[in-house]
């Protein structure tokens, strides 16, 4: 008979039902039931550091593998949530176990599906290992929302004109009890007052960027404010008071809001939980109607009314659906990767007004130019079309004069066809087995004696944000899979790799954003002083 052994454990410690414990009890096991096995009639899986949510993990994959190309008559671990806390990925496994007529045993539970009571009981038991870890996750989820309705901070980065200062408070037989809550921060708030009047005055966070750049305001970190970072700061409820007219509106949008009218005092600010699903990739902001809105314990800066203006001004500029805002133009080589000799900021490419869509013109203008105008850079723009025919024109001779560049391209080409479909997927699997391996780590230290609140509450916190992010990870990756199944992708990917080897004659044969793609290989720095165009190239 033969026989394969799976034992796993979450994380690399020495301690309790370790890998090597679980092998020797399941070959005793199997010595005891099967007086004629020997050693050398067993295989050994062994994944150390990996959960059971998935199936994702190297050893469990190869026995998978195995278990296809040469029959064992027995799969034997040492506990069923060894193998999985999915029921659906469980059941998988069973079937396909059963379709080979394999049998599954289960020394600690003693299940062994070679037999109907022990089949059906291992499926029950498989329905409580994964409502053990969705129960994990929705006391994880509950928890946050009942501390949000406290109104205390929560942690995280705090917001602009705020810091984190930590309150205890004397509760029932003497016991203290700490929480955190925002603390003014007298010269950033100063800013935030001035971004919310000027873009009342202005109507337009670029406008609002420009005046703060001509007057010198910096952000915390030294730098310009980013649009971003400046709407950010408009759309952030942490400013708006706690008064009537934020009541209505919050109501009127579906939100979650955790007081009534005769708590509007006008003096503290609100606290917004869910505002983000991380869920998806770069954790977007929810409709308003997910969000749970509270009574902080800081001060609003902003009125109801006005902060309600605020957001109004920009939904109305939000681009419709018949100017969609456009991440990427279709019509420049260049764009990013040209540097201003003046200031040392990232060159842009702006199409001139009034061309039409046959003969697109455009120049080439320094980021710092197109926030804060002359006042923060004033070097010449560089016509868009020149700059690129110049560019192409260089790289076509630059092959001619330096042979060397064919090694280098040749090498492009394999790393194209090859490290493009898988390097990503890895770095998606990667992350997604120590995401597992952290879950399952922080879960375990929850049974580790007497906690505190307040390393409950982290542990709490830390576990849903990781459940998210397992969760869009998963997506990403199969997203993945099928780009990399995809007959399209793979011509795309083909035709690129076969013009990089033959580059003069196949340059155009690619798409504007292949053509990117090449440049940035081929290009390590491009420079424009504002009178000449510097291109220094890697070889």
């Amino acid at each position: 008979m033969r026989f394969f052994i799976y034992s796993r454990k979450s994380v690399y410690t020495g301690k309790g039902e370790s890998i090597e414990n679980q092998i020797e009890m399941c070959r005793r096991y199997i010595r005891e039931k099967f007086p004629g096995a020997a050693d050398g009639d067993m295989e050994i899986y062994e994944d150390e550091g990996f959960s059971a949510r998935n199936t994702d993990r190297p050893q469990f994959q190869q026995m998978l593998r195995d278990i296809r190309a040469r029959k064992p008559d027995f799969v034997v671990c040492y506990r069923l949530d060894r193998i999985s806390r999915s029921v659906s990925d469980f059941s998988a496994l069973i079937e396909e176990l059963n379709d080979r007529d394999i049998c599954f045993v289960c020394i600690r539970e003693e299940f062994d599906t070679s037999k109907p009571m022990g089949k059906a009981m291992m499926y029950i038991a498989s329905v409580f290992a994964q409502l053990e870890r969705e129960t994990i996750a929705e006391r994880v989820r509950d928890n946050m929302l009942m501390l949000a309705r406290t109104g205390r901070w929560l942690g995280g980065t705090t917001p602009m004109g705020y810091t984190s200062e930590k309150v205890r408070e004397i509760v029932i037989d003497g016991k203290v009890k700490t929480s955190c809550r925002l603390k003014d921060n007298a010269e950033e708030l100063r800013v935030v007052d001035t971004i919310f009047e000027k873009f009342l005055e202005l109507r337009s966070v670029s406008g609002v960027s420009r005046y703060l750049i001509r007057q010198g305001v910096k952000s915390r970190s030294g730098t310009d404010y980013s649009l971003p970072g400046i709407k950010e700061i408009l759309q952030n409820p942490v400013y708006c008071t706690a008064d009537r007219d934020a009541l209505d509106y919050f109501s009127a949008r579906g939100s979650d809001v955790c007081f009534d009218e005769r708590e509007c005092s006008g003096e503290f600010g609100l606290l917004a939980y869910n505002k983000r699903d991380y869920k998806k990739k770069h954790a977007p902001r929810q409709t308003m109607d997910k969000w749970i809105i509270a009574i902080g314990k800081h001060r609003g800066r902003v009125s109801g009314k006005k902060w309600a203006a605020v957001q109004n001004i920009i939904e109305d500029n939000i681009p419709t659906g018949k100017k969609p805002a456009k991440m990427h133009n279709d019509y420049s080589l260049l764009s990013g990767l040209i540097w201003c000799d003046r200031c040392g900021r990232r060159m842009f490419a702006k199409r001139r007004w009034g061309t039409d869509t046959d003969d697109v013109r455009f120049d080439y203008i320094c980021s710092g130019k197109l926030r804060g105008g002359t006042a923060s850079c004033c070097c010449r723009n560089l016509n868009g079309r020149q700059a690129d025919a110049l560019v192409c024109e260089a790289l076509m001779q630059y092959t001619d004069e330096d042979p060397g560049i064919y090694p280098l391209l040749e090498k492009l080409r394999r790393e194209i066809q090859g490290q493009a479909r898988e390097e990503p997927l890895e770095q998606v699997e990667a992350r997604m087995r120590a995401c597992s391996a952290e879950m399952d780590r922080l879960v375990s230290s929850l049974a580790q004696g007497e906690l505190t609140p307040a390393f409950v509450r982290r542990v709490n916190i830390r576990v849903g944000e990781l459940d998210r992010e397992l969760s869009e990870l998963s997506r990403t990756r199969e997203a993945l899979r099928e780009e990399a199944d995809c007959p399209d992708r793979q011509a795309q990917s083909n035709t690129l790799a076969e013009s990089l080897s033959s580059l003069k004659d196949g340059f155009h044969l690619l798409s504007i954003h292949e053509k990117r793609v090449l440049i940035k290989l081929l290009v390590k720095q491009i420079r424009w002083d504002g009178e000449n165009l510097h291109l220094f190239t890697d070889g």
